[in-house]
Order: C-alpha cells, then sequence, then structure tokens
C-alpha cells in the first residue's frame, strides 16, 4: 500500500489483477490473518483466552475513537451496520407525527428501518438532482416533528461526498432532530471530521480492510440518552447478573447499550488490525496518493459513451466512481476476463480506489473498458 515493496508483501494477491471494488470487499493486509491465527491461538486457552480477547476489544475501540474524533467509551462494536440502524430505532423510540428523513443515495440498511409497516414515524426521502444531495432540497423537509436525519458521508450508490458541516448546520437552525452519520464508504479512505455528528456507524469489510461481522458505533457522551438501546442481552446492561436481575433490565447509556451479547471476537482481532493497519500507512497519505487517480479516472470516463453517474463537482467525490450504461453486465464480464474487478449491480458499474491502487491499474481498467465499449 503506498510503495510497490509494501503492496507486494502485504497484498501479494494484486500482483495480477486490478482490484478497483473496495466499497464492496476490502483486500485484508497480512496483519488482518496474523490477527484471526492469533484469535485462534487465543480461543484455544479456553476461558482463560478471555483475557486476551478483552484486550483486543479494548484496542479495537480507541483505535475506531481516535478515527472518530471521540473517546473509547463513546464507541462501541456491534455485528454490522443494519443490527446498529436497527437498535437505533429502537432507542429512539418513536411516535405516531415523528418524522425521519432518509435519502435516495443511501445504502438500505441505514434507510429500511424506518420503512418498515412497524415504524410509527413518516419517512421524508431527500432525493438526489443529478447524482447530488443538494441542501436546499433538505431545508424543507425539516420541522418542529424531525426526529431523525440519516445519510451517509460518502453514497455507495456513486460516491456523492455530502459536505457534513452544512448539512449539521442545516439541521441545526431548521429542526430538533438528531443527524446519524454512515462512515461506511469513507473510514480508512479520506480523512474525517465527525464533529456535530450524533451517532457514526461503520461497517467494517471494505475500506478498514478488516473482515465481516464487525459494526462500529459511536455515540458522543452528550447524545448517550437519546442512544441508549432498551434491548435484551447482557452485554449491554448494567448489572445483568445481579439478584434484581429478573425484576428489571436497566441498558448502559449510549454506544455500550449497542452490544447485546457477547462481542464477534474474530472479528474484533481484524478490526483492531486494519485499524492499526490503516494508521501505520495513514489516511491522509492514502488519500493524497489515490486522489489523482479517481480525477484522472472521471476525467477519461466522462471522454467514454457511458452515463456518469457520479457528479462532476471534485470537493463531492471521495473515492468512489459510477457510471450506467444498457450493456453493463456485458462489459463486466469481459472486465472480469481480463481480471479488472469493479461492482456491477442493475446496470450500475463501481469503481473504488484505494490505497493499494496505482496508475496502472486505473489505465488498465480504462483501456480493457474502453475495448468492451467498442465490442458492444
Amino acid at each position: 500500500m503506498l510503495t510497490p515493496q509494501s503492496r507486494s508483501q502485504d497484498f501479494a494477491v494484486l500482483d495480477d489483477m486490478a482490484y478497483l471494488n473496495s466499497a464492496a470487499e476490502g483486500i485484508p493486509p497480512l496483519a488482518v490473518r496474523d490477527a484471526l491465527d492469533q484469535y485462534f491461538q487465543d480461543k484455544r486457552l479456553g476461558m482463560a483466552g478471555r483475557v486476551p480477547h478483552v484486550a483486543q476489544w479494548d484496542a479495537a475501540k480507541a483505535l475506531t475513537a481516535e478515527f472518530f474524533g471521540l473517546t473509547a467509551n463513546e464507541v462501541s462494536i456491534c455485528s454490522c451496520s443494519s443490527e446498529a440502524y436497527n437498535l437505533a430505532a429502537m432507542a429512539l423510540r418513536l411516535k405516531p407525527g415523528d418524522e425521519v428523513v432518509v435519502n435516495d443515495l443511501d445504502f438500505p440498511a441505514g434507510a429500511t428501518p424506518w420503512l418498515q409497516p412497524s415504524c410509527p414515524a413518516s419517512p421524508r426521502v431527500w432525493r438526489n438532482r443529478g447524482g447530488a444531495l443538494r441542501i436546499e432540497d433538505l431545508v424543507p423537509l425539516l420541522g418542529p416533528k424531525t426526529r431523525l436525519v440519516t445519510v451517509s458521508l460518502v453514497s455507495f450508490f456513486n460516491g456523492f461526498r455530502i459536505t457534513l458541516p452544512e448539512v449539521i448546520a442545516a439541521v441545526r437552525e431548521h429542526s430538533p432532530a438528531l443527524l446519524a452519520v454512515d462512515v461506511t464508504q469513507a473510514l480508512g479512505r479520506i480523512p474525517l471530521d465527525l464533529a456535530g455528528a450524533d451517532l457514526i456507524v461503520s461497517s467494517t469489510h471494505k475500506w478498514i480492510l478488516a473482515s465481516h461481522g464487525g459494526g462500529l458505533v459511536g455515540v458522543p457522551a452528550a447524545r448517550s440518552a437519546e442512544w441508549t438501546v432498551p434491548a435484551g442481552g447482557w452485554f449491554n446492561l448494567e448489572d445483568p447478573f445481579g439478584a434484581t436481575r429478573f425484576d428489571k433490565a436497566v441498558s448502559k447509556p449510549g454506544a455500550a447499550s449497542f452490544t447485546v451479547g457477547m462481542p464477534n471476537y474474530p472479528a474484533v482481532y481484524a478490526i483492531r488490525a486494519g485499524l492499526d493497519y490503516i494508521r501505520s500507512v495513514g489516511v491522509a497519505k492514502i488519500d493524497a496518493a489515490t486522489r489523482p487517480l479517481v480525477l484522472s479516472c472521471v476525467a477519461e470516463l466522462k471522454k467514454l459513451p457511458v452515463e456518469l453517474l457520479t457528479p462532476d463537482e471534485p470537493e463531492h467525490i471521495a473515492g468512489i466512481l459510477a457510471f450506467r450504461h444498457p450493456k453493463a453486465d456485458a462489459i463486466h464480464q469481459r472486465l472480469l476476463a481480463a481480471n479488472v474487478h469493479v461492482m456491477c449491480h442493475a446496470g450500475r458499474l463501481r469503481i473504488a480506489i484505494h490505497g493499494y491502487n496505482t496508475m496502472d491499474d486505473v489505465e488498465r481498467l480504462l483501456k480493457e473498458l474502453r475495448a468492451a465499449l467498442a465490442a458492444e
């Protein structure tokens, strides 16, 4: 990552492959393999293995807090971002008449809990224009009944990056709502400044190069009361084995309430290793090295007979580019045959550029893409 030597050493699988699909699945470095091996060795200790398990848990929380701009007590880890949002829906205790603002560039995990028939609140949809979410379209959706606005910092769909301070300012000025921010497509790829967010959520198997089975949750201490999950369990409870355990259950406040049962320790080991690896390289360095690749790629895509879905606005571009073509599936198959890996879904092709990518990867993609388009 960032040098030919480290790329070859840590990501040998990429030597013959142009892998541009980190928005779906990140390629883990050897450090993550070693961490999972260590989990196995620790698990073999039986109950004594819980001592190193807890040490990994604490280290993963501390690293997550560092990336989120919070303290370790303000973060926790559940099983995935979908679980985090469903638990968040429980915490809000929404009532009829409440409103929740979602948007049409978001991943289903952050939007669908509020769309279920059982949800008493009314959803309002912040719709994109030309692939962009505009603040002037958000403001009319906000009002005294707005309880939550949920948004991704970077859209999984087309890579549009919101200007978070502008969103926060609009939400604060026009409503009493809480703001939930999904950083799945940003964490480990671009520098983060999440000050003002009320809930932070991320998956773990994409840009931070860890494993499945993790969901990172951040709750600033000032918002603990609003985000305390009233769920059954034990790890999330104040006194699960005390004398009054069958009289009442009291959740720990804030982030701690999002881990309801035994942590997924294999994922925790991988999260610690992935975040530690990303930190050792430096997110600012990753962004600086990959941004020219992203801008060069979008400039060339504009010359091709495709429908570019990513707005051509550099300030709103992170690591994802997307376009649509009627023969997307056939083009995708030709790219795969050339060992060029991107995402294809419902006529949309998505490119994701990370720190282990090079200009050679981008040029290889464009060469094969031009050939595939010409063949179609």
